[in-house]
This record gives structure tokens, sequence and C-alpha cells, in this order.
């Protein structure tokens, strides 16, 4: 029965191992425990785009739940317009932060300065030091490109049908899952480190050192969305997409155009081969 169950895991076909039953028999678990269930993104697929509310929903969660440990160090605030945000309200959102001005003073000492919109997003941290000795040692990762940084992989034969269907959203539903997949008790046989937080879905072990970070009702949406762990999990998954890849959109309305270019001088060189080779004897 073992090698029958390490079979269908070796294939990568929806049922997953449990990390628990392979300790318990002596084996080493694979992380994570449970593989991520695939979600319903709008940028799905070869002519998915980002929806601009859900990506604005997406900041407010960042900023209200995760900008206090969580860095985006490779996100300007200037790039937020492309969220639908005009250039006024990019500045008062920027100004709300304060950043190290490049220059000193005229004393020679170095300042803070409100943000402007060519500044990144600042750090909570000083450095990873500090950032490490206020998280029981765990250094909280820069989210700028977690999306595309984190993703489990699929196996096969999931990975050959990815190909045809543009599959590209591992990191999102993965950050998804993360964030919803935390259970309040571990199941019999996973020994969870003390301090740390048991979650199926984590990629690199049983458990992790951030706690839940969102729950029902933590924060307010303006525009009517269901203020639930599912929605927000949701709308901040969507926003890190987009902060790893701002340009998605354009990269595959290029590569749509690029497709019909092919075809076309395809044509065009298949009927030419047709017009020089037609009278040549064979």
């Amino acid at each position: 029965m073992n090698a029958f169950l390490k079979g269908l895991a070796a294939l990568g076909i929806g049922m997953s191992l449990s990390g628990a039953a392979l300790a318990a028999e002596g084996e080493t678990p694979h992380y994570p425990l449970v593989k991520p269930v695939e979600q319903d993104w709008s940028f799905a697929g070869p002519f998915g785009t980002y929806d601009k509310g859900q990506l604005q929903r997406g900041l407010k969660v960042y900023r209200e739940a995760c900008a206090a440990c969580h860095s985006m160090d490779l996100v300007p605030f200037r790039s937020l317009q492309d969220l639908g945000y005009s250039d006024a309200q990019v500045r008062a959102l920027a100004a709300e932060y304060e950043v190290q001005d490049s220059e000193p003073d005229a004393n020679g000492e170095m300042f803070m300065r409100p943000a402007l919109p060519s500044d990144h997003f600042p750090a909570p941290f000083a450095n990873p030091q500090q950032a490490a000795a206020s998280n029981n040692g765990a250094h909280p990762p820069d989210f700028s490109l977690i999306a595309k940084a984190r993703a489990v992989e699929r196996g096969f034969p999931l990975f050959v049908f990815d190909i045809f269907t543009q599959y590209a959203e591992g990191g999102p539903d993965y950050i998804y899952n993360l964030l919803v997949g935390y259970e309040d008790e571990a199941p019999e046989g996973v020994t969870v480190p003390e301090g740390t937080y048991y979650n199926p879905h984590f990629i690199a072990g049983p458990a992790l050192a951030m706690p839940p970070p969102l729950a029902d009702g933590q924060v307010t949406y303006d525009d009517g969305a269901p203020q639930t762990l599912d929605q927000y999990a949701h709308d901040v998954s969507a926003f890190l997409m987009w902060a790893a890849e701002p340009h998605m959109e354009a990269r595959k309305r290029m590569g749509f155009n690029v497709l019909i270019f092919l075809a076309l001088f395809g044509g065009l060189v298949y009927l030419t081969k047709r017009k020089v080779w037609s009278n040549v004897p064979h």
C-alpha cells in the first residue's frame, strides 16, 4: 500500500500524501504536506489581465497587515499609477512614509524626509539582523518578488498540461493556500517546534514562525467587497503577483502579436517557396 501511495505522489496525481503518515512509517516527509489548491485568477491564461480593484484591495491588505514585517524594496511608489491611482493620490500615499534622503543636509548629517513617488517602499527594519531579532530569529522575506520566487512543483503529468494552458500562477496559488491554511493542531506524528505555527501548506517544513496574519474583519474595504480571510488572501496574493510582474499584461500582448507575426511570416515564406520552385523540374 505504501508503494502504491508513493507511486501516485511521484506521478503528481491529485492525491496528496500525508507527511504525518510517512513520518509514522519512518519515511522522510516532503513539504508542503498538502499541495496548493489551484485558484481562479483574472490574470490567468494567455489573455488574462489584472483586476485593478482587486489590486487596490491587495495593496490595502499589504499596508495594514503585512508591511509591519515584510518589505517591498524593489517596488517604487510611482508604479502604483498602474493600479488606477492618480499622480496626486500616489504622492499623498508616498508622503505617509519616511525615507532617508540620499544626500546629507547642510551640516553633513543624514536626515529623514517624506517619501516621493520615485522612492521605493521603505523596509520596516533597518537591517536583516534587526528584522530577525524582532521576529524570534526569523527574517521576514522581502515581498517584491515573492510571487515568482515561491511556488510548489506540480510534477508529472501536470507540468505537461501547464505548457499548453500557460499556467504561471503557482506563486499566487501557494501564497493564498498558505494564508488560509493555518490549523490549530498538528496531526499525530508531526512535530511543531515551540514558537511556530502549524501550516501543512508551508513549503519548507510543517510549521513557520509567522502567526496567522489575516482574520475576518481585519481590513476595512471601501468598495463593498467581503471582508473575510478568503477575500483578503485572494486580494493580497494578486497584488503580490502584480508587484513581482507589473508588466505581465504588456508581455502577453506582445507574445500574442509575435505569434500572429510568425504565422503570417511563415505563410509568406511558404508562398514564396512555392513561387520560386514552381517552374523548377524535380
